[in-house]
């Protein structure tokens, strides 16, 4: 009774971190002796501790939100006035005057569409073109973004086939929204996914694909311009590798983790970036259009 007395404060400790670890190396030494046993649960609970940057009562993530993500912070904008420490009114007041010039008064929301399903045998792209399920799933979710009624500005197809595809077949259910196509978010290997994938794939895919996957990141996911003064809604139809790591770089995770989660034949992934910069992800992978038989992930 001794022993378990003595470890009461450790088997608390190891509860509240939600460390299961630690308890288990707890009741598995109760037989041991008290020190030994104290001292592995112990060094268990503060490995757990040491992940989450443990100080306090507080656990803090490692890494935090970066305000100027896109480069657009008014902050980083303006030129901060210079000079001596004292600052004339009317110098602050031309500083402040161009700050609020810099700021951005809407809301960009972009809504990502992966293509429907495709034929996973052709050759070529020119080969891999809808199933006749794909280009019934793609009906479906023009039907949905139709029903949502929102005021789009364009849709941006990726440039291959089964996304263009995609895109057509949207667009007979929009027929007065733009189309604008861009290579920059065809299919690629964004970045060496953590954990790593089973199948051996070279690194010059990942180098290669990545700086273009990042550079349409960098082109679309960025704050409204300030002489934008309502929303904005554009849809983006292109790949399930491309919509995952926007994800990742748009919430600021890490984007080894694209490979986590996975994305249904047009599904809907709705990010809205705020004049603040700050990012708001209403869904991802939505399917809920999709019939239950008709849904696929490749």
């Amino acid at each position: 009774m001794s022993l378990l007395r003595g470890t009461r404060k450790l088997l608390l400790a190891a509860g509240l971190a939600g460390c299961g670890a630690a308890a288990a190396v707890l009741l598995s030494g109760l037989n041991a002796e008290s020190d030994g046993f104290k001292t592995r649960a112990a060094n268990v609970i503060q490995n757990h501790f040491n992940d989450y940057s443990y100080t306090g009562n507080l656990m803090n993530s490692v890494h935090k939100w970066d305000n100027n993500w896109d480069k657009r912070d008014p902050f980083s904008l303006v030129k901060p006035i210079s000079g001596s420490f004292r600052v004339s009114e009317k110098d602050e007041n031309n500083y402040n005057e161009k700050l609020e010039k810099a700021k951005a008064v809407a809301t960009r929301h972009l809504i990502l569409i992966r293509h429907g399903q495709y034929n996973l045998s052709g050759e070529t792209d020119n080969l891999r073109k809808l199933t006749p399920l794909g280009r019934d799933q793609a009906y479906h979710v023009g039907i949905r973004l139709k029903d949502l009624a929102l005021p789009y500005t364009r849709i941006i197809q990726s440039t291959m086939t089964r996304a263009t595809e995609t895109a057509q077949i949207i667009s007979q259910h929009l027929p007065n929204i733009p189309v604008d196509s861009c290579n920059f978010i065809r299919e690629g290997s964004p970045i060496q996914p953590d954990p790593p994938v089973h199948h051996w794939r070279p690194e010059q895919k990942f180098f290669e694909d990545g700086a273009r996957i990042e550079a349409a990141f960098r082109k679309y996911f960025h704050r409204a311009d300030p002489q934008q003064k309502k929303d904005s809604y554009e849809i983006m139809v292109c790949h399930a590798n491309v919509i995952r790591y926007f994800v990742c770089r748009a919430l600021q995770f890490p984007p080894e983790a694209w490979l986590r989660f996975s994305l249904h034949n047009c599904s809907l992934t709705w990010i809205a970036i705020r004049p603040s910069g700050r990012v708001t992800v209403y869904t991802v992978g939505d399917i809920g259009h999709v019939p239950p038989n008709k849904m696929t992930t490749s």
